[in-house]
């Protein structure tokens, strides 16, 4: 075993017990009252050696979520940050395209000016404005519920 048995269980190792005791009640290897004992046993419990005892007596089910008693590592919060980098990835990818759309109304709005002699009027605004504040109230939001 990795870690001792006195070290702390997180959320994530009492989930991976929990499928793999949903497992072995589908399967027929636990009574419904035995599933539901080792469940109430299971969320009580603090560390890994607590753990253990509730599936040492379960084969290793071959399905992926259900792989080992023990994680290889210690848990983490490497899930959540990979899941802020994917909205983040997305809201980049806004900002971009906005980017993009603002940059492109400018060239023409300079050019028309250019050759016109003359300052236009800037109505490139109506392209950056509300379509940039709804992008900042999005980001300043997403900061907002991932703090």
């Amino acid at each position: 075993m990795p870690y001792g048995p006195d070290m702390r269980a997180s959320d994530g190792d009492r989930e991976k017990i929990a499928s793999r005791l949903r497992d072995a009640h589908a399967e027929g290897r636990l009574s419904l009252g035995e599933f539901q004992d080792r469940l109430d046993t299971l969320y009580s419990a603090q560390t890994y050696g607590e753990l253990e005892p509730l599936v040492r007596d379960l084969p290793v089910s071959r399905t992926p979520h259900t792989q080992a008693v023990v994680p290889d590592r210690p848990a983490s919060t490497t899930g959540e940050p990979a899941r802020r980098s994917r909205r983040d990835k997305g809201l980049a990818v806004m900002w971009t395209i906005w980017a993009a759309a603002v940059a492109v109304n400018l060239v023409v709005w300079i050019l028309v000016s250019v050759t016109n002699w003359d300052l236009e009027y800037f109505w490139p605004i109506w392209v950056a404005g509300p379509w940039g504040a709804i992008l900042a109230a999005i980001t300043v939001g997403r900061r907002y519920v991932r703090d």
